[in-house]
């Protein structure tokens, strides 16, 4: 099982900060930070950890909050090398995203500065949020000047911060019922020179489309005219969750038409009982009966047993096949049934099912056995 995230943030995390904040106001006392800081620390999980030393921040730095939050800004260390992954060291940065989110509110514009620092060495999307609920217009207004900035992370900021969705946040709920606001933003980072970038705009689409299918699917459809290799990743990118259900539209969009000439043949699964741990293997024959060449999107849908013997479905992406007229391809596909963090498995009959171009045909089904 995998070490949980707090471990990572244990009581050195309020030290560092306290080293760092002392470097630059020699005033500040670091001794009554961390009593404040680690008192209750341990219990906590890693974002409560990260609030909980905003709150001693808020305590042991000046009261007035832009002489605190100046201060925060010039204790900061250097600027993100690059846009590969980090691990868990930004997230020193965490409980000064917290600071700025639950005290700077009433304070715009050393509260934008504080965040365009902060956005270079860890990310400020969930700070941002609360601005774009309190101050939209402003924020937005400031996030379309940010589109241009020099800096990947900034650019990122803009629409990563944006997303309706963001998995670690609360919804942006007026932007949910009105994303036009965000996709104005999206449009000038469509062609991001940064994949860092591109990647973050399509996942703020795929947001979008779970709540205005219609919508991602008109701005797909447009974006893929006369689209670079880059962009049309985004675009299939931002598709992946309508994909993923079989949406006839969003399949289109991509270049795979639903078409009852693919016909599924000779289903196998083995063996039809097996126990938890072990594996099963699912192999099956796709014929493409017409006089046209098919190019077919092959995925697979597992009916997974749950706790409570429902069955819930999971959709697995398997391959993509250019079938000619009259030809079959045979295709097999090995699935583990070992129990992980992300999924428990139970015992019962799992269907499985094979989604071509969004068209369900069922293949059979399993027992799974304690």
């Amino acid at each position: 099982m995998a070490e949980p995230l707090k471990n990572q943030y244990g009581p050195e995390i309020p030290g560092k900060i306290a080293g760092m904040i002392a470097l630059v106001y020699p005033d500040f006392d670091g001794e009554a930070f961390l009593r404040t800081a680690l008192d209750g620390y341990e219990p906590l999980e890693l974002m409560p950890r990260g609030r909980h030393i905003a709150r001693a921040l808020r305590r042991h730095l000046p009261g007035e909050y832009p002489e605190a939050v100046e201060i925060l800004i010039n204790s900061l260390g250097p600027k993100l090398d690059g846009t590969e992954s980090f691990g868990m060291a930004p997230f020193l940065y965490l409980p000064h995203v917290f600071f700025v989110a639950d005290y700077g509110l009433d304070h715009f514009e050393p509260s934008l500065r504080a965040q365009y620092e902060i956005t270079q060495r860890f990310s400020a999307e969930y700070s941002i949020r609360a601005y774009l609920e309190r101050h939209p217009e402003a924020t937005l207004a400031r996030l379309r000047q940010w589109v241009d900035d020099p800096s990947p992370h900034v650019r990122r900021l803009v629409s990563e911060g944006t997303r309706t969705r963001l998995p670690w946040a609360s919804r942006l709920r007026d932007f949910q019922r009105d994303p036009s606001p965000v996709i104005a933003l999206l449009e000038l980072l469509k062609d991001d020179s940064e994949l860092y970038v591109r990647r973050s705009v399509a996942n703020n689409l795929n947001d979008i489309g779970k709540d205005h299918l219609e919508v991602l699917v008109e701005i797909a459809q447009r974006w893929m005219a006369g689209a670079s290799e880059d962009r049309q990743w985004v675009v299939r990118h931002a598709l992946r969750s309508a994909v993923k259900r079989g949406d006839s539209d969003a399949l289109a969009v991509l270049g795979f038409a639903g078409d009852e000439a693919l016909v599924v043949r000779h289903a196998r699964i083995s063996p039809d009982r097996v126990a938890i741990g072990e594996s099963v293997t699912l192999a099956f024959e796709i014929t493409n009966t017409s006089a046209a060449p098919q190019r077919v999107l092959v995925d697979f849908v597992v009916h997974f047993v749950k706790a409570n013997g429902s069955s819930s479905p999971k959709v697995f992406k398997l391959t993509t096949l250019d079938i000619a007229p009259g030809e079959a391809a045979t295709l097999s596909k090995s699935l583990s049934l070992i129990q992980r963090t992300t999924r428990k498995h139970y015992p019962g009959t799992h269907r499985i099912d094979a989604m071509l171009n969004g068209i369900v045909a069922p293949l059979g089904s399993f027992d799974l056995e304690e």
